[in-house]
């Protein structure tokens, strides 16, 4: 391997001293010599010449050595950084405490013997060099951090944009919702959406392995494709998760990644919800906060994980009445840590929910997410937290309520048809044999 070139300028008023240099360094084919008699002209030849190693006197009738060495180590100077070897005629113990204090690397009484002179030239040069490299990889690095810096926010603020907005929530007839989802690093991993088309309400909540740009990409990607297949009408359960994870496990595959998510999708039509897909439990709040908790575990199965989850894909129905609602959340809360090291505990969110019930959908989620803020205090965060309400609105004419039920007993709506559907789907692939019971 080649070594860098090396480039000496000498600063020294004596001609003489400068030949005597010349001739030391002149066998050396790597070694190119420059030769400065007036110290006031140093900067200038130095910007011409850009020395790896300065060679500076310190005595010389136009400047004082010592001041051209704080010249030459100004913090703005181009030669604040190139080694300085200063010569001296003696040696001066205090002379070399003042060099080395303003930031010269070595000092040699002149002249010193030829080979001494090469080594310190070539030891001195080598350490630039690499100085000068690892400089070069650090401003690389630095450009390199800033553009990811850029990227990452811009999927940040695509992963917020694609949030459901406060319109399209209040839009939605029967339900008060209320979302919120803050990731733990630039970029998070956690997804929820709702979709309100042809009467039902769709409502999905995940967690990608991990945060960070590999998840926030596969959270974009799960956005796309469960919002893609609401929008061709797929309701089955079993047909709807089984083409998300085909098309998510393929895809995560061409990025050479292991990422996979939990998901649970909740579709809402006139007091009904039938829930399917793996993920948190789900907390079903009564009117009065009265607390039920459903396991998901086995009404689905991660997605991207295996090409084929048709087999554990299930689902389950719940009725809700006026007042009731349900709560959908990420691990990012019950398995937040405090200072102490313990943790929020499913429990505490109950709690929290069940005293909170008789507010809004946005007061509880405002009052959980207080509540886990205080609870983390000055610990970091460690995972995204989501969070999603959902509560069925009150109806205060009962007599009206009355009448709708009695109408619906006459004749059906269609969502309630297409509900109906779904459970004969499902209890079909049950009795094929399709699903894998423990």
């Amino acid at each position: 391997m080649a070594e860098d070139p090396i480039t000496v300028l000498l600063i020294d008023d004596q001609p003489m001293i400068g030949e005597a240099v010349r001739r030391m360094l002149l066998t050396e084919e790597d070694i190119t010599f420059h030769y400065c008699s007036d110290p006031t002209l140093a900067f200038k030849v130095a910007k011409s010449c850009q020395p790896t190693i300065i060679l500076q006197d310190l005595v010389m009738p136009e400047m004082d050595g010592l001041v051209l060495v704080r010249f030459l180590r100004a913090h703005n100077a181009p030669t604040k950084d190139v080694p300085l070897i200063v010569l001296s005629s003696k040696e001066e113990p205090v002379i070399k405490a003042k060099a080395f204090a303003l930031g010269a690397n070595d000092y040699i009484v002149k002249l010193p013997d030829k080979a001494e002179l090469i080594a310190r030239i070539r030891y001195h040069s080598k350490a630039y060099a690499n100085l000068l490299k690892r400089q070069e990889a650090e401003a690389i690095l630095q450009a390199d951090n800033l553009r990811m810096r850029k990227e990452l926010e811009m999927l940040r603020q695509m992963q917020r944009m694609i949030l459901p907005t406060s319109e399209e929530l209040n839009a939605i007839e029967g339900l008060e919702i209320a979302g919120y989802m803050e990731p733990a690093d630039e970029v998070g991993g956690d997804y929820y959406d709702v979709l309100y088309t042809d009467g039902l309400v769709t409502i999905a909540i995940g967690d990608v392995t991990g945060h960070g740009l590999e998840s926030g990409i596969v959270m974009v990607m799960t956005q796309t494709a469960v919002r893609t297949l609401k929008e061709i009408r797929e309701l089955d359960p079993v047909k709807f998760l089984d083409a998300l994870n085909r098309t998510i496990y393929k895809n995560v595959r061409r990025m050479n990644s292991e990422k996979n998510l939990t998901l649970v999708v909740l579709t809402y039509s006139e007091g009904k919800i039938s829930i399917s897909g793996q993920h948190e439990e789900i907390i079903v709040v009564r009117n009065g906060g009265d607390i039920e908790r459903v396991n998901t575990i086995n009404l689905g199965f991660p997605i991207g994980l295996d090409e084929e989850i048709t087999d554990f894909i299930d689902h389950t129905m719940i009725e809700l009445n006026s007042g009731d609602g349900v709560v959908l959340y990420t691990d990012g809360i019950p398995e937040a840590y405090n200072i102490e090291k313990k943790q929020y505990g499913i429990e505490r969110l109950c709690e929290v929910i069940s005293q909170n019930w008789h507010d809004s959908a946005e007061q509880i989620k405002q009052a959980i997410v207080d509540d886990v803020k205080q609870f983390i205090g000055t610990q970091k965060v460690f995972d995204d937290i989501t969070l999603v309400v959902i509560k069925q609105k009150k109806i205060e004419n009962k007599q009206m309520f009355e009448n709708q039920e009695s109408f619906e007993e006459e004749e059906p709506f269609e969502e309630e048809e297409l509900f109906e559907e779904i459970k004969q789907n499902v209890n079909k692939r049950k009795k094929l044999g399709f699903f894998r019971r423990k």
